[in-house]
């Protein structure tokens, strides 16, 4: 039997789904700021800086993180689907220099139209990834949903002193990406032809464990992940919170083999198209086009950590400067 595209079912595609920068902070606001509640921990990391993971210091000096991350599917194999959605979630941990240490499920599925089967390809997906993460997975939650949905809340530690944050970024430091650009073009293709890209699937499922732990081992004090809002999105949020400009070599920067050729032939999704409107008020383009901007742009699902300073084995695609002209992005 021929098994359902689940690409189909889904009016976007991982993380390139996610409601727009511009509204979603508009929509959050109002959350920013508020008075931390009488109880147990300290707030070290929340909602201000748009960071990857909350973070709160209890008792014994530990940092404990929390996250949470769900999208629609990504690619047509449900295994797979499920392998990339919990190396997206365990991500946001690893962005923060944490381990995770305990996970949820979060799944939706429309139960009258897809096997159930599939689901449990997802879900057993999920388990063999926090299972090479070492992390536990300890049920979750379900619902009934006329589009598919998977994720996981993950819950993880780290040394509140060695936290990895958007915005301790300080001028004079490099900036370092772990993992190629193009996922995001390369997936729109395979969603609308049925094309299969393994250099992507293979992106998107490499957990971003080593290249968390090499960031704390150089030293590093801020990093994020690239995902939805693209390089250019995340590096501009960075940017922000640290109160300086960032500069980006486009020529340093690595793509996935056949991104271009996607590109060239118009599989941008509209995600990458927001991201790019969104950081145009603070982004001088430089010499860059409008296609090498869409790939800078580009929508990432499970892309790789975004650090300030030098990873030793991964490459160096830019640097941090004082800030300049209300600008946060300059692209040369």
């Amino acid at each position: 039997m021929t098994r359902p595209r689940l690409t189909q079912y889904a009016h976007g595609g991982g993380c390139a789904c996610k409601i727009p920068p511009g509204e979603l902070e508009a929509m959050v606001a109002g959350l920013v700021g508020d008075r931390p509640p009488d109880g147990l921990g300290e707030l070290l990391v929340g909602l201000d800086g748009g960071d990857d993971a909350a973070a709160v210091r209890i008792a014994d000096g530990t940092a404990i993180l929390t996250t949470a991350d769900f999208f629609t599917p990504v690619v047509d194999d449900a295994y797979d689907w499920g392998r990339i959605a919990a190396a997206n979630a365990l991500s946001d941990v690893y962005a923060m220099g944490g381990t995770p240490l305990v996970a949820v499920n979060l799944l939706a599925w429309p139960r009258e139209v897809l096997p159930l089967d599939l689901a449990a390809q997802v879900l057993r997906g999920g388990l063999d990834v926090a299972r090479e993460a070492g992390c536990h997975l300890g049920g979750g939650h379900s619902v009934d949903d006329p589009e598919p949905k998977y994720g996981m809340a993950v819950t993880g530690l780290a040394d509140p002193r060695r936290l990895l944050r958007n915005d301790a970024g300080r001028p004079g430091l490099p900036l370092t990406l772990t993992k190629p650009l193009g996922i995001g073009v390369l997936n729109s293709r395979h969603k609308a032809t049925g094309e299969q890209f393994p250099q992507a699937v293979d992106a998107m499922t490499t957990l971003n464990r080593d290249a968390g732990a090499a960031a704390l081992l150089a030293g590093a004090t801020c990093a994020t992940d690239v995902t939805g809002f693209g390089l250019l999105g995340h590096l501009h949020k960075l940017a922000r919170a640290s109160g300086v400009t960032a500069v980006l070599d486009a020529a340093a920067v690595p793509y996935l083999d056949a991104a271009r050729d996607a590109l060239a032939a118009g599989y941008v999704s509209g995600g990458t198209r927001r991201n790019l409107d969104w950081v145009r008020p603070w982004l001088d383009a430089g010499p860059a086009g409008e296609g090498e901007l869409l790939l800078l742009a580009d929508a990432q699902t499970s892309g790789g950590l975004l650090v300030a300073g030098e990873v030793p084995g991964y490459p160096v695609v830019g640097e941090l400067i004082p800030p300049r002209d209300g600008l946060t992005l300059l692209v040369r």
